[in-house]
């Protein structure tokens, strides 16, 4: 299984890394959304990690532009922990939504 994981904080993208590392899940790490569109259209990953606070756009444009061109799965990872902003992650494409701080066991779990 190959994962692309799109996140600036580099603490939270080291521990995501080396968590499904761990499990012998091969991911591909990029910190900005336009980064993240284009590894996704390269790699055609067996599944996406998007956080929604990134530099360069938000993360649920980023979800957006990615489901209009594929049906990769996605997991939202945020701090952001309004049900308005699962239901409106949800609605755009989104196949899940894990908000920050998570466990690694429930990350791997719902991939």
């Amino acid at each position: 299984m190959h994962v692309v994981v799109i996140e600036d904080d580099d603490a939270v993208a080291d521990g995501i890394v080396d968590g499904l590392s761990d499990r012998s899940i091969t991911t591909t790490r990029v910190a900005t959304g336009t980064e993240g569109i284009a590894a996704v259209a390269s790699l055609q990953p067996d599944l996406v990690v998007l956080d929604l606070g990134l530099p360069d756009m938000d993360g649920t444009e980023v979800c957006r532009r990615l489901r209009a061109t594929s049906a990769v799965p996605i997991i939202i990872v945020s701090a952001r922990d309004e049900e308005v902003d699962r239901v409106v992650a949800l609605e755009i494409g989104a196949d899940d939504y894990v908000v920050k701080p998570f466990g690694m066991r429930e990350l791997v779990a719902r991939i």
